[in-house]
Order: structure tokens, then C-alpha cells, then sequence
């Protein structure tokens, strides 16, 4: 009976709860790279070898008193850091099983739970000191509750940012914020909602992983502006390409045969393999258009009102992919039922 009654919840509290009490580890780990990471920011700005003194002059008087920010940055590192890890298992455990693979499916499905958790709470951590930085930084001219209403809407309300290239940097870094939630968490309704379906909604997920790298290529450029720690990061998303390209070639779990499945899989495969040429000729020549030092940048050239429309189409193709999954597994069932009925009936 308690079976029926957890295959009837929407969300499987008692897999979750398992899973986050598997997490501690992930998560200390994750909380020691960030405070290492939090030094070593505060150690550059005092020792005058960040750029960031340059982007905003004001931090040279007293770097001190924006320790939150360093804080918001750090854990905005550390979260793209699990990030990449989380999107790399999760690749791995959606392609097919490789013998020479030191690890297990079932393992490495774990560790994609557990780091996915772990992520979530970093990227909220992220945006959490951002917001104790923008009520430090409210302080003049505003009463206590106007300065927190303000900061909770500059920080946590998507679009609303009102300068610079956080016009643009923070909405996406909200949207990837609220996306990772209902489609990291999505696991946990598998049960309900259908193994098919829910491997298609999640399979959108990458899509959040790549408007975290943009949000940070456009917002991290106050930590470096270009050289070797921008190369490097540009370097880190060809495993991330390359793996996503082997799963679509080689997929863990048999794709749908139709007309349609094959064409998006070919197109798939083809923007996935452009991709690859395109962040080897990014890192080989080093001109990602990122911010160079002495150097007036260009001016955005994506609008809000682009990133919203990108939004939409983003959610409706996801919506119809998980409704098409939807009727297929649906059908499946049907013809599974109506063979063993025949079956039975002989």
C-alpha cells in the first residue's frame, strides 16, 4: 500500500531526502573551494592585481567593505564549478556504458544527483550575497525596508537590474537560477510523470548550464579580462561539447525512430559538432570578445527583450517535446496492455 501511495505523490520526498543527507560531503568540499577561492579574490584586490579595481575604481578606498561581494563571488565560481561537473556526469550517465569506465552507471548517476543538490544551493548562495551586498550598498537615502525591497528586486526579480551590462548579465543568471530548480528537480517526479517524459524535460537542462557560462563570460570579466583564465575557461567547455556530441550519437536509452526524432537528432549533432570548431578557434586565437585592459569594450548587443523571446521559444519547444513524450509513452502503454490482454485471453 505505501508503494501505491508513492507512485501517486507528485514529488518523491523520501529519494530526496536521501539524497541530500548523500550530499554532505559533495557540499563541504563545494564550501572549502569557496572559501579558498573567497581568499584568494580578497588577496588580489589587496594586492592591486585585479582588474576589478580598474572596472570599478570605488573598491580601491576600502576593498574591505565589500567583502560580500567577494563572497558573491566566490560561491558564483565555485556553483559554475559544480556545474560543469554535475553537467558532465550527467552526460556521461546518458550515453551508453563505456567498459573502460572506472565507474558504475548507478554510481554516476548518484554523484549527478548529489552534485546537482549541491549546485542549486551554490547558485543560491551566489545570489544571496549579491543581494546582503546590494542592501550594504543601498544604504544612502533609503530607510531599512526600502533598502531591502530594493535590493530583493534588483537581485531576485528578473529584468528588473536597471545598469550596465547586468541589464543583461543578471536576467540571464536569474533565469538559469529559476530553470535549474524545476528541471534539476524533475527526478523526483519521474515516478508520476514518466520515465520518457521525464528524460526529455531534463535533457533541457544544458540549456542552464549554458546561460550560467554566458552569465559569467559577461559579469566575470571584473575578476579577468582576458589572457589565460579566460582561455581556460573557454578550453573547459570542449569535454562539455564532446560528450554532449557522444550522447546524442551514442544515447544510453533507445531513441524514438520517427521522421521528426531523426531530423532534431541530426540537427542536434550538427549544432553540437559547430560548437566544437567554434571554442577550438575561440581558444586558439583568444578572441572571445571579452574585456581587454586600456580597452573601451563594445556595447551589448543582445537586449532584454531578446532574452525574453529566447525564453518563450525555449519553453514551448520544451513543452511540446515533453507532451509528444508524453503520447508516446502513453501509447506504449496501450499496445503493452492490449498485448497481454491478448495474451491472457488465449
Amino acid at each position: 500500500m505505501s508503494d501505491i501511495r508513492q507512485a501517486r505523490r507528485w514529488f518523491d520526498g523520501a529519494a530526496f531526502r536521501q539524497d541530500l543527507r548523500a550530499a554532505w560531503l559533495d557540499a563541504s568540499i563545494a564550501l572549502l573551494i569557496t572559501l579558498a577561492i573567497f581568499a584568494w579574490l580578497t588577496w588580489r584586490i589587496h594586492a592591486g592585481t585585479s582588474p576589478t579595481i580598474d572596472v570599478i575604481p570605488t573598491f580601491a578606498g576600502g576593498a574591505g567593505a565589500y567583502w560580500m561581494y567577494w563572497m558573491c563571488q566566490a560561491f558564483g565560481w565555485s556553483g559554475l564549478l559544480w556545474a560543469w561537473i554535475t553537467v558532465l556526469l550527467g552526460l556521461v550517465r546518458s550515453s551508453r556504458p563505456q567498459p573502460w569506465f572506472p565507474l558504475t552507471p548507478a554510481t554516476v548517476e548518484k554523484l549527478h544527483r548529489t552534485t546537482s543538490l549541491t549546485t542549486i544551493v551554490l547558485m543560491f548562495a551566489h545570489a544571496f550575497w549579491f543581494f546582503a551586498e546590494e542592501v550594504r550598498g543601498n544604504a544612502e537615502g533609503l530607510g531599512p525596508v526600502s533598502r531591502v525591497w530594493s535590493a530583493f528586486l534588483n537581485v531576485f526579480v528578473p529584468g528588473v537590474y536597471p545598469s550596465g551590462t547586468g541589464v543583461i548579465a543578471i536576467l540571464i543568471g536569474l533565469l538559469a537560477l529559476y530553470l535549474s530548480v524545476p528541471l534539476g528537480l524533475a527526478y523526483y517526479a519521474r515516478r508520476r510523470i514518466g520515465a520518457r517524459t521525464w528524460r526529455v524535460l531534463h535533457s533541457s537542462i544544458i540549456v542552464v548550464y549554458v546561460l550560467s557560462v554566458w552569465h559569467t563570460l559577461l559579469y566575470g570579466t571584473n575578476v579577468w579580462f582576458d589572457g589565460w583564465f579566460r582561455t581556460t575557461m573557454w578550453l573547459l567547455q570542449l569535454p562539455v561539447a564532446a560528450l554532449l556530441l557522444i550522447r546524442l550519437l551514442a544515447p544510453a536509452y533507445r531513441p524514438r525512430s520517427g521522421v521528426l526524432d531523426a531530423l532534431g537528432r541530426w540537427a542536434a549533432r550538427t549544432a553540437v559538432a559547430t560548437t566544437v570548431v567554434v571554442l577550438l578557434a575561440v581558444a586558439g586565437s583568444g578572441r572571445d570578445g571579452g574585456r581587454t585592459p586600456g580597452v573601451d569594450g563594445a556595447g551589448l548587443n543582445v537586449t532584454q527583450a531578446m532574452v525574453w523571446a529566447g525564453l518563450v521559444v525555449f519553453l514551448i519547444v520544451v513543452g511540446v517535446a515533453v507532451v509528444r513524450a508524453h503520447r508516446v509513452a502513453a501509447r506504449e502503454r496501450s499496445r503493452t496492455r492490449i498485448s497481454s490482454e491478448t495474451y491472457l485471453d488465449r
